[in-house]
């Protein structure tokens, strides 16, 4: 067997197999090369990953977790560029945009910058998102950017966040919504692990009638992800944020074979394949977030984007009970209906997933309060029959990828030699290559 040159020699001193080495793993106590040791560890010992899941998810490492949290924000960028801003003559303002007073920054994205302003001419605080300065000279990138604009504010609804107006500073747009005071779902999780079983109930009902008044506008969010997920702190209310990646079902964009956008951990198996999705693509979605309050961490875990999307496409999250034996089969069988890969499979809108939530929060708060029927019915188990012949499909798969990874690369490295070009963009085209080779594999098997 081939030893891994990055995976150091063992050391005597240091024993893989007990509580103290997994509490120290868990807690950042390890030394790097400790780390990768211990990682090879759990590739071959069951036992060790077993332990790992029962410690991760025990309310006492939540309990100490918490106070090393306690002081990071994940969400804050220290240094975001304000350069943008314009000068303002109150000392405790950071500076102006447009008619507001910018007093601090909330957080930062990819697309852009959201900052606290108080609007003097309401004598209110909003909330205002302003494009990346960077991305601010994109056509593209400012297209896009009023999209969430137009795309937010068709959904009225008490959990989709409001947009007040959109409005321009020089070349650089901006839009205001209102100012939430709390957190989002993302922290809270950071913060508190695991969250209680009503709590998660609650909350995914919300998301859940959110989603729906978005669907019923012929908009599908493509984005749902806990840092997409708002939790005012004076009330029990969710608000759906970020509808930079929304599109209208009849969207050709949706409909443009390979096209993949999103966030990995949270996208469903359709949306990672760059195939055609509709609404029930942000169940999958959902899934993946109500997955993430239970067990405090996403379903799909692995080094690399590409990994994960794989992972989303092939694999079944680890059963929420193997993790907390606590959950009842009810909520697991929920979860897992609307992780179902195939969509036809899948809870069939965000209507009956909200009536689901709503039944089940009902019986969590009144144990006499029924359960909905198709929560008690074990979950169909498709491709059953496929099972004996995974080794065959993996070998027809395998092979088929190999040739594939020769021809990509015999091909694009002559072109990269020959003229100038990304090696990013050649790395990103050839792993929806190896998508849609594996995704015609798996359809050729299911005719056969």
């Amino acid at each position: 067997m081939a030893v891994n040159p990055s995976i150091p020699p063992p050391d005597p001193s240091v024993n893989e197999c007990n509580r103290e080495t997994i509490e120290a793993f868990l807690s950042d106590q390890l030394s790097q090369q400790d780390v990768l040791r211990f990682e090879a560890h759990l590739e071959t010992c069951d036992q060790c990953r077993r332990h790992l899941d029962q410690t991760a998810a025990d309310n006492s490492y939540w309990t100490d977790a918490r106070s090393l949290l306690s002081d990071l924000d994940f969400q804050v960028d220290p240094a975001p560029d304000l350069s943008f801003l314009q000068p303002t003559d109150d000392p405790d303002m950071l500076g102006r945009l447009g008619t507001l007073e910018i007093s601090g920054v909330i957080g930062t994205g990819g697309m852009g910058i959201v900052l606290k302003a108080l609007d003097r001419s309401l004598n209110r605080f909003v909330a205002v998102k302003v494009l990346a300065p960077h991305l601010a000279s994109s056509a593209a990138a400012r297209t896009r950017f009023t999209r969430e604009a137009q795309a937010a504010a068709a959904v009225v609804h008490d959990n989709v966040i409001a947009i007040h107006g959109v409005e321009t500073s020089g070349t650089l747009p901006y839009l205001t919504m209102p100012y939430v005071k709390g957190e989002s779902l993302q922290r809270r999780i950071d913060r508190l692990g695991p969250l209680p079983i009503e709590e998660i109930l609650r909350i995914g009902m919300q998301i859940a009638r959110g989603l729906a008044a978005a669907h019923q506008q012929g908009l599908i969010h493509r984005d749902i992800k806990p840092s997409n997920i708002l939790l005012p702190h004076d009330v029990q209310r969710v608000v759906i944020t970020d509808f930079g990646l929304a599109r209208t079902v009849d969207d050709a964009t949706l409909t443009r074979s390979g096209v993949i956008a999103g966030t990995p951990q949270f996208m469903s198996p359709e949306q990672a394949r760059g195939d055609t999705i509709d609404p029930r693509s942000d169940l999958f979605s959902l899934g993946s977030v109500v997955y993430a309050m239970a067990s405090g961490r996403p379903p799909f875990r692995a080094d690399s984007p590409y990994a994960i999307i794989r992972r989303i496409v092939d694999d079944g999250a680890k059963p929420l009970r193997q993790i907390d034996p606590s959950l009842p089969a009810w909520f697991e069988n929920l979860v897992e209906r609307l992780h179902a890969k195939d969509p036809d499979r899948r809870i069939s809108s965000a209507e009956q997933a909200a009536e689901l939530f709503k039944a089940c929060l009902a019986h969590v708060q009144n144990d006499t309060a029924p359960l909905p029927p198709a929560l008690l019915a074990p979950l169909p188990n498709a491709g059953q029959r496929w099972r004996p012949f995974r080794w065959l499909v993996s070998a027809i798969a395998a092979a088929l990828i190999v040739i594939t990874i020769w021809f990509f690369f015999d091909r694009t490295g002559t072109q990269l030699d020959r003229q100038t070009g990304s090696a990013s963009d050649s790395f990103v085209e050839s792993d929806q290559l190896l998508l849609q080779v594996e995704s015609e594999i798996d359809q050729m098997l299911e005719e056969f």
